[in-house]
């Protein structure tokens, strides 16, 4: 099978690394790729917003399964896009991920807090304002207690969500999101939300239309420093399993949360296939939605598919032709710790160029990975190209043991710069304890 494979971060190498060694896999491209990917299969350049190009290759390189690793091509709708081609052109292009309807749930945070609210799914009471009713948004601010919430209700990169306990800094903040285009057309609207206090944690299911599996429970760390201080990342490290995500605990997600959205979106005539991410705070022992995700998360996919016993290619088929439910779905149970090694100055101003050097094969033990991110090859030599530039996980059989690991394997690879975080899952070792 030939398989087209839509990013260019650390989970797409992580998709790339599994898919490379699936039995049914016969040629492997990647959109655009990094300078690991390029090891798993091959790295093309192409645009994966532009459906014309995309359809084109897929159609020119007998494509079988396209796999879009990101949100933005399922926001803009490429789900919908290649069944109307295949219809056109008589393909049967299949793909793993949701149509644009069910993508809203992360392209709009208005569309997913009503959407909990029509399915009695738990959530933070919240409003929506805009140009027209945002002199209505210090009534609500009066009804909340601080901190207080504040969404960008489109696509931000990551970086659309601010908490401020101040009550004159958050209507200040509200105005330059929506009159001030803060986050251009991601904030015309803004999602005010209750503060829901408690710990954070992501839960991930894979749905085919018809059934769903739950894939694996993970926590990602945002800020930028040690003791979660500073500003907030794209991620710098995960673990995975998370230790007071029990059976107890796992059951209320499964029946209050997880089953409802996939029959929700049945019912709405929009069954949902792929990969859903379910951002939780676990409130007094009470699963609440944050946010949904309709793609796997980066950093948790380089702590989870490390976990993941299955063939990818297998799994990723299930999903588009609905046959998870077949599906011998193994996870180890082990503990994985991963770190992400970012460039000076992430996340604000950084320099891209540095040049990189890893370790040697001898060095990275069996049960170790390195996740390109951010990097390049110039001249056959590695560079760095982005703020994250490389991921490295560590399975063992707890928390410290696998932090250990990574934090050894971390030291290793050098560039000029070079920073992480040395504290990964170290809060889940006391959590609940007094």
């Amino acid at each position: 099978m030939n398989v087209l494979l839509l990013g260019s971060g650390g989970r797409e190498h992580a998709f790339a690394r599994a898919l490379s060694s699936s039995i049914g896999i016969s040629k492997l491209y990647i959109a655009p790729g990094n300078a690991g990917t390029n090891e798993c299969g091959q790295n093309i350049q192409l645009n994966p917003l532009d459906f014309d190009a995309v359809i084109k290759f897929c159609i020119d390189n007998d494509i079988s399964l396209l796999i879009p690793g990101n949100e933005d091509p399922l926001v803009h709708g490429i789900v919908d896009f290649i069944e109307a081609k295949n219809i056109e052109f008589s393909t049967s292009i299949k793909v793993a991920g949701p149509n644009q309807y069910c993508a809203q749930l992360e392209g709009s945070k208005d569309f997913a807090k009503a959407f909990m609210i029509r399915h009695n799914i738990p959530t933070a009471a919240y409003k929506t304002f805009d140009h027209q009713n945002i002199s209505e948004a210090g009534d609500f601010f009066s009804q909340l207690q601080p901190p207080y919430v504040l969404k960008a209700d489109g696509l931000a990169a990551g970086k659309g969500v601010i908490i401020t306990s101040d009550l004159a800094e958050a209507q200040k903040i509200l105005n330059e999101m929506i009159l001030g285009g803060m986050f251009g057309d991601a904030s015309k609207s803004v999602v005010i939300e209750e503060f829901l206090p408690g710990i954070e944690i992501s839960v991930f299911a894979i749905g085919d239309g018809n059934s769903y599996r739950i894939l694996a429970s993970a926590k990602d760390y945002k800020r930028i420093f040690d003791n979660d201080k500073g500003p907030n990342t794209g991620g710098m490290g995960a673990i995975s399993p998370v230790p007071f995500a029990d059976e107890a605990f796992m059951l209320k997600v499964e029946n209050e949360i997880i089953r409802p959205t996939f029959e929700g979106l049945k019912s709405e005539g929009n069954p949902f296939k792929g990969f859903l991410f379910l951002g939780l705070m676990n409130v007094d022992g009470q699963p609440k939605v944050i946010e949904y995700n309709v793609r796997m998360g980066d950093p948790e996919t380089e702590a989870i598919f490390p976990r993941l016993k299955t063939d990818m290619l297998e799994m990723l088929d299930g999903i588009a032709t609905g046959n998870i439910s077949e599906l011998d779905l193994e996870i180890d149970s082990r503990t994985a710790a991963t770190i992400f090694l970012v460039s000076g100055g992430y996340p604000g101003d950084i320099e891209k160029g540095k040049k990189i050097t890893l370790p040697n094969d001898s060095m990275i033990g069996s049960n170790q990975y390195i996740f390109h991110a951010g990097t390049a090859l110039k001249d056959g030599e590695l560079f760095t190209n982005g703020g994250r530039v490389i991921a490295v996980t560590s399975l063992n059989g707890d928390i410290p043991s696998a932090l250990n690991d990574s934090n050894k394997l971390a030291s290793e690879i050098n560039f000029d710069g070079k920073f992480n975080r040395k504290d990964i899952g170290l809060d889940l070792l006391n959590y609940g304890k007094n």
